[in-house]
């Protein structure tokens, strides 16, 4: 028969009421009286009902973690540390998988199974945002932003990746620099790329439409994209992905034509995934620190959890980041 906390009151000497309130700190229960009931609770083995605990005090220690694709490399290595960092603030994680074809439900994040939502893969003008804020369940953004003014977040500075992969390909002296970015509709894809034209234009190098492409941060758009690529009149010379997965699908299409790398290509991913530092690929990327930013975004939202109607605005905590030098550059081919 299952221990409660009825079994752990008669044990301590004290009301079930006591051991509840005991057990969820309440400062009211004398030092002597906590110290029996923690003592009754080691002695039984009793596990505090998580349920029960919900309906005393109305949380569920539960976060929501809205992500569009698990299968992109990128996710998992993000969510293991927010994991991580959420579990040190006593919370647990509810993984919510948004999808094209089956967009996560306002209702299923506001039933009052999470007390906050953490969104990873929001698009720029994405309601779930609005709908959110306007249902008063705070959330924070990690990664990406939506671009409506709405909820903390936590990121790396996009822009500025983008600039130091433009600068570092013209430092080695390439001129005909090829693009494929990620999703205009997402703050990584479209400030990258615009960190990217910028630095570009401040060297005195264009970015022609022929050697721009864009798409999902996928395998398969660097792939595609760079098949197209490799098929104009002149080749680039150097190529910048919007993150790694779409620099590696580059890579192996460069191969497949016997192109070398990086005697013939140059390529930049963005993100420095640690499938990047593989030796098969060994990927030049721009890197970020995906813990400190995790514990960033963890460390928002519980701040705006014990005090949600603060009224302070939203916050925004961004990272730098750096170039990851590997064994995919080199100056073009005389």
């Amino acid at each position: 028969m299952a221990i409660t906390s009825r079994d752990v009151a008669r044990l301590a000497g004290v009301s079930q009421p006591t051991v509840s309130r005991a057990l969820r700190g309440d400062p009211r229960v004398a030092a002597e009286t906590r110290v029996r009931i923690e003592n009754a609770v080691a002695a039984l083995g009793y596990v505090p009902s998580e349920a029960g605990r919900s309906l005393v005090t109305r949380t569920t220690r539960r976060i929501g973690i809205v992500v569009s694709d698990l299968t992109n490399p990128f996710y998992p290595h993000l969510i293991g540390p927010l994991h991580d960092a959420l579990e040190q603030h006593g919370y647990r994680m509810m993984v919510f998988a948004e999808r094209s074809d089956s967009q996560v439900s306002i209702e299923q994040l506001v039933d009052g199974s999470v007390d906050g939502v953490v969104l990873l893969t929001s698009s720029v003008g994405s309601p779930l945002p609005h709908e959110l804020h306007r249902r008063r369940l705070p959330f924070v953004f990690l990664n990406r932003e939506s671009g409506l003014g709405l909820g903390d977040a936590a990121v790396v500075d996009n822009e500025q990746g983008g600039r130091l992969a433009a600068t570092r390909l013209a430092e080695l002296g390439h001129r005909r620099i090829a693009g494929i970015f990620g999703p205009q509709t997402t703050s990584t894809g479209r400030d990258r790329e615009m960190g990217f034209r910028l630095a570009l234009a401040d060297s005195g190098i264009g970015l022609p439409p022929e050697l721009t492409r864009r798409g999902p941060f996928e395998f398969d758009t660097g792939y595609r994209a760079m098949q197209e690529l490799l098929a104009l009149p002149t080749r680039p010379t150097a190529v910048f992905c919007g993150n790694d997965v779409v620099a590696i699908g580059a890579m192996n299409a460069a191969l497949a034509q016997d192109v070398e790398i990086p005697a013939d290509l140059s390529v930049i991913g963005f993100d420095d995934i640690p499938m990047a530092a593989w030796e098969t690929f060994r990927l030049t990327s721009i890197g970020h620190n995906l813990e400190k930013m995790a514990a960033a975004a963890a460390g928002l939202l519980v701040e705006r959890l014990a005090a949600p109607d603060a009224g302070t605005p939203p916050r925004r905590i961004v990272l730098e980041p750096h170039l990851v030098e590997r064994a995919t550059l080199a100056p073009p081919r005389a």
